[in-house]
């Protein structure tokens, strides 16, 4: 497996195994499927677990399956949604929330913990699920004046080694957190070839995923790139129920000439869409939403690969899929 170096982390694995499929949150799996992905995963070369409490199951597995003691050079990221609490109780809840994620875990530490709520801009309205906000997204001067020093903290106290921020919230705040005097190590962003962030997305300005990554790298943050396959609207098929206007679903079906390349191509949608990520500039690795080990083969026979080669990469480019 190739590896690329995750900002203050040092080297990791160019794939990172998601929670999200682990924990039984994209489509059906079990339990005893998922606990075999997540040892495949290892012995296929990964090197980098990104856990959450919101991703149901899945910490509870790295805590039966590792027991405590994970591999050498394995590291383990976990996030906290805080929304917008009072000030007051933003450090306790980080703490907390560390606390549950470190015992279902079994582990005294984590290497990276995220805050896992979108950030925006003092007085910002969401286009979408505003009177919601308080519970998906946290305020400018709530994450400077009281996240950002809670997460110095626990670094400084051992407890993580590194904090970051999940940067699918509004770019315009995304990109101020990035260059705030007390940045972040890393971020996660979007790294598909639509540039898409799907259902996602609730504001109007454009995503901007690739400034951000840019952004980062520019100064020396980690980078991982999420929804390489665009939550399945990459993929031949998307494997779970979704209304018909669901943005995911929308992209699914915008995607209908990316299929038909892959078609002649004679390549499998989701591999190509993870080959693409793999070889986007500023990404140091990318995050895979797989649930089973077939899937998890997948990936790492296109990471074997390699990235595309030019001329697909500008074939695909060609198709017009990114956002505006």
């Amino acid at each position: 497996m190739r590896t690329a170096t995750l900002g203050p982390l040092g080297e990791v694995s160019r794939l990172t195994l998601g929670g999200g499929g682990i924990g039984q949150i994209w489509g059906e799996n079990t339990k005893d499927e998922a606990l075999a992905t997540l040892t495949a995963a290892i012995d296929g070369g990964i090197t980098v677990l990104d856990a959450a409490p919101m991703y149901r199951n899945c910490e509870a597995f790295i805590g039966e399956v590792f027991g405590g003691r994970l591999p050498a050079g394995v590291k383990v990221t976990t996030k906290h949604q805080l929304g917008l609490p009072p000030a007051s109780e933003v450090a306790a809840r980080l703490e907390q929330s560390l606390n549950d994620s470190l015992a279902a875990m079994k582990l005294d530490r984590v290497d990276l913990f995220f805050l896992h709520s979108n950030i925006h801009l003092d007085g910002f309205t969401y286009a979408h699920g505003d009177a919601h906000k308080d519970s998906f997204s946290t305020s400018w001067s709530l994450y400077a004046n009281e996240v950002a020093p809670a997460m110095a903290r626990l670094k400084a106290q051992g407890r993580i080694g590194a904090w970051g921020i999940t940067g699918i919230g509004v770019p315009t705040a995304v990109l101020q957190a990035i260059d705030h005097t007390a940045r972040p190590d890393a971020v996660q962003t979007i790294a598909n070839l639509m540039d898409s962030p799907g259902a996602l997305r609730r504001y109007t300005e454009a995503a901007r995923p690739r400034e951000i990554a840019a952004a980062a790298k520019a100064r020396g943050l980690g980078v991982m790139g999420i929804r390489a396959v665009q939550a399945g609207a990459l993929t031949a098929g998307i494997d779970r129920p979704l209304s018909a206007n669901n943005p995911d679903n929308t992209d699914f079906a915008r995607a209908a000439g990316f299929r038909a390349l892959c078609a002649q191509w004679g390549e499998d949608p989701a591999v190509v869409a993870h080959r693409y990520a793999i070889g986007m500039a500023n990404i140091d690795t990318v995050v895979l939403g797989v649930k089973n080990r077939a899937e998890l083969a997948q990936c790492l026979a296109g990471e074997t690969a390699g990235p595309l080669d030019a001329a697909q990469v500008a074939a695909i480019d060609a198709l017009g899929l990114g956002e505006s």
